[in-house]
C-alpha cells in the first residue's frame, strides 16, 4: 500500500478509516471462525480454556486424541485429573488446567444438568473460565458480539489507533465503542488473525498488509523492521567472517 502516513491522532479515530479498516478485512476474510477444534458449546470451552498461554496448534494436537475419548462432562470427570493430564501434558500449565477441566466438568453436570450454560454469568462462574475466554465462545457461536482481547487484539488494536487503554477489559470497551455495529460480530476474529499472520509482534509484514495506509504506525513498524533487518544481516556477516575457510580446521 501507499500514501501519506496517517497521524497518530488521540481516541476515538476517525469514524470513516476505522469503517475502512473492517471493510478491507472483511472482503479477505468474510466468514472467520475460531482455529481451535470444537464440535459443540462444551469442546469449545473445554478447548479455550487449554489455549491460555498455549498456541491453536498444540490445543488441537492435544483435543483431537482427549475428545476422542472424553467429550462431555461425564466422560471427563470418568477420565478424572490423572486420566487427562496425559492428553494435555504437551500444553502449558497442563496441570492447573486439567484440575479446572475437570472442576469445570463436574458443574456442568451437577449444576446444569450436563448442558454446558452458553450466559457470561454462568460461563465466567467455571473454573478457568474467564472473562476473554467467556468472550471467545458466546462470540463464536453467535449468541454474543464480544470481542476478547488477547494478546494480538491488544496489539493491533493499538497499531491501528483504534484503541489506547492499558488494560485488556478497557480495551475491550474501546472497541465496542468504535467498531461499527454491523462488524462487531466478527471484529474479534479479523482483529485476532490480522495479529497472528500478518500484524505480528516482531516482524509486522507491512509490506503485505492491506490496510497499511490505514495504519498510523505504519512508519514506524517500517522503520523498527528495517532496522531489525540490518541487525540480523550484520550478525549473519559477523558470523560468517568468524568461521574458518572451507576445508580448514577450527581447531
Amino acid at each position: 500500500m501507499t500514501g501519506a502516513p496517517i497521524s497518530a491522532l488521540g481516541w476515538p479515530p476517525d469514524e470513516d478509516r476505522v469503517e475502512a479498516i473492517f471493510t478491507r478485512l472483511s472482503t479477505v476474510m468474510p466468514e472467520p471462525r475460531t482455529e481451535l477444534g470444537f464440535h459443540d458449546a462444551y469442546t469449545l470451552v473445554v478447548a479455550v480454556a487449554l489455549s491460555a498461554q498455549a498456541t491453536d496448534v498444540a490445543v488441537n494436537k492435544a483435543t483431537e486424541k482427549l475428545f476422542a475419548v472424553a467429550d462431555t462432562p461425564a466422560a471427563m470427570l470418568a477420565l478424572g485429573e490423572a486420566g487427562l493430564i496425559p492428553y494435555i501434558a504437551s500444553i502449558g500449565l497442563y496441570r492447573n488446567k486439567a484440575k479446572n477441566v475437570i472442576a469445570l466438568s463436574r458443574i456442568i453436570l451437577e449444576q446444569h444438568g450436563g448442558v454446558t450454560p452458553l450466559n457470561r454469568a454462568d460461563l465466567q462462574a467455571l473454573p478457568g473460565v474467564g472473562r476473554k475466554t467467556a468472550s471467545v465462545v458466546l462470540n463464536e457461536l453467535g449468541i454474543e458480539p464480544a470481542i476478547a482481547v488477547d494478546t494480538h487484539v491488544f496489539r493491533v488494536s493499538h497499531r491501528l489507533g483504534l484503541a489506547n487503554a492499558a488494560t485488556a477489559d478497557k480495551v475491550e470497551d474501546q472497541l465496542h465503542t468504535v467498531v461499527p455495529e454491523a462488524f462487531l460480530p466478527k471484529a474479534h476474529h479479523w482483529l485476532i488473525l490480522h495479529g497472528r499472520y500478518t500484524c505480528t509482534a516482531r516482524k509486522p509484514d507491512c509490506a503485505g498488509c492491506l490496510i497499511s495506509d490505514l495504519c498510523p504506525s505504519r512508519a514506524g513498524l517500517a522503520s523498527s523492521s528495517e532496522a531489525a533487518a540490518q541487525v540480523s544481516s550484520r550478525a549473519r556477516t559477523a558470523s560468517a567472517k568468524s568461521r574458518p575457510p572451507s576445508g580448514a580446521s577450527d581447531r
